[in-house]
């Protein structure tokens, strides 16, 4: 395996969604950027998620990111803010789609486990591990620390992938 893939994550939501940017070079990952796209709370649905495309379709472009990865939603009791969620993430999943790369998608305990290796693990231990496995990285907000951790959880799977497939032993 050789090479250096650039990988977009993303942590959808209707008012912010998260976005992270590293270099995966085998299990060496390289902070490139993160941040977030935020919506106006007071605009129509679909102006809001005009705005997450054009968000999206900027960083794609900007970063040039070789494939993504979105976190899936969960489903809480009110059905309102899922189904908005669900909205967001469609964006999410069409826009990079769109662009012609391969996305991914990882549940949230998924996404915990890669980064921390425990499916339990606070949001605060998360941002705490990605800070540690991507030296230097200026993360301002929880959603961009998020996104970044279903970025690294892309990375991790995507060389043990490669790997199965290449015939290489993974311990």
């Amino acid at each position: 395996m050789t090479g250096t893939a650039r990988l977009l994550g993303i942590d959808p939501g209707l008012r912010f969604t998260g976005w992270g940017v590293i270099d995966s070079t085998g299990n060496r990952l390289t902070w490139i950027a993160g941040g977030v796209i935020d919506t106006d709370a007071e605009l129509p649905v679909p102006d809001r998620l005009r705005t997450l495309h054009e968000g999206l379709l900027e960083l794609i472009e900007r970063y040039s990111p070789d494939e993504a990865a979105v976190e899936e939603t969960y489903v809480n009791r009110n059905g309102s803010s899922t189904l908005k969620l669900g909205y967001a993430r469609g964006i999410a999943l069409l826009a990079p789609a769109l662009a012609g790369l391969t996305v991914s998608e990882y549940g949230a305990m998924a996404v915990k486990r890669a980064v921390t290796g425990t499916g339990a693990a606070t949001k605060e231990q998360v941002g705490m591990m990605v800070r540690r496995l991507l030296p230097g990285a200026t993360i301002r907000k929880a959603d961009a620390s998020d996104a970044l951790a279903v970025a690294i959880c892309h990375a991790h799977h995507r060389t043990s992938r490669q790997r199965v497939l290449s015939g290489q032993r993974l311990a």
